[in-house]
């Protein structure tokens, strides 16, 4: 008989935020798949934990998941866990959850802490609906067409941000999407836990008075007010959009995509530039 792949949320910072199920759910499995073994070592020291770890990453993800299946279907059953949080939010795992699901293997959630939930749970944001984006794109240019591709968007947005790039990031959404209002939750559930809320601008500006900026960030965008823009033309559209970054191109195709134009027409306004 098959064993069980469980998906095993941990602590992001303080460990009594740690599970009785979780707890007993890694005391009891074969083996505890995680993504740096000398991390979760220090976990499973302060539980009493010995099952036994195996390393589990993104470099290794494929051969590995198929090792850790065969045990499964061996009979024995498998823990996986990440750094911090719930397992594949972000992090590796989807691999071995796709594989076990393909083999017909059970897969059982033990949920806990999520950042970004966390975040959310005390943004004063709208909550009703969110959509978690992952981590911001590390290029500029990138991260500022994937703002611009949501900009229509009517939930909360979601995301991680690096401390040495959440200045920059900020302006990118200030500029991108209007100023709108964002939360920056930092170092969440840890001793220096912090809530910065305000427009996007104004966050930035607090951030960028410190003499540095450290710590995990949880970023929440609220609603953009483009929409309050739409008086603009088409060309002054295309202009704003260049100076948020894009390219005349890019920037030409998300203007006619916006006003539900056909590209050629708007191609056509600026044959002479």
């Amino acid at each position: 008989m098959a064993g069980i792949l469980y998906i095993v949320a941990t602590p992001i910072g303080n460990l009594g935020d740690m599970t009785y199920r979780a707890v007993e759910t890694l005391r009891q499995v074969a083996r505890i798949a995680c993504e740096d073994t000398r991390q979760t070592r220090k976990l499973l020291d302060h539980f009493g934990i010995s099952a036994p770890m195996v390393s589990y990453h993104e470099h290794n993800e494929a051969e590995r998941s198929a090792e850790l299946l065969d045990l499964v279907e061996a009979g024995e059953s498998v823990a996986l866990v990440s750094d911090a949080g719930t397992p594949l939010i972000s992090d590796p795992g989807y691999r071995l959850v796709r594989g076990a699901v393909e083999r017909g293997i059970a897969v059982v959630p033990v949920p806990g802490v999520s950042a970004v939930v966390a975040a959310l749970s005390a943004s004063g944001l709208p909550s009703d609906a969110f959509r978690f984006c992952g981590f911001f794109p590390r290029k500029q240019g990138e991260r500022r067409r994937l703002l611009e591709s949501l900009a229509k968007e009517e939930a909360t947005l979601g995301f991680y941000e690096a401390p040495h790039r959440i200045v920059e990031t900020l302006r990118d959404v200030e500029e991108t999407l209007g100023d709108p209002p964002v939360v920056v939750a930092r170092e969440l559930t840890k001793l220096h836990e912090e809530f910065l809320r305000g427009r996007a601008s104004e966050v930035r500006a607090a951030l960028g008075r410190r003499d540095s900026v450290r710590g995990e960030m949880t970023v929440l965008v609220g609603k953009s007010e483009r929409k309050a823009e739409s008086a603009e033309t088409v060309e002054e559209m295309v202009a704003r959009l260049e100076r948020a970054g894009l390219s005349k191109m890019d920037a030409i195709k998300a203007a006619a995509r916006e006003r539900g134009l056909p590209k050629r027409d708007v191609y056509k306004l600026f044959e002479k530039d």
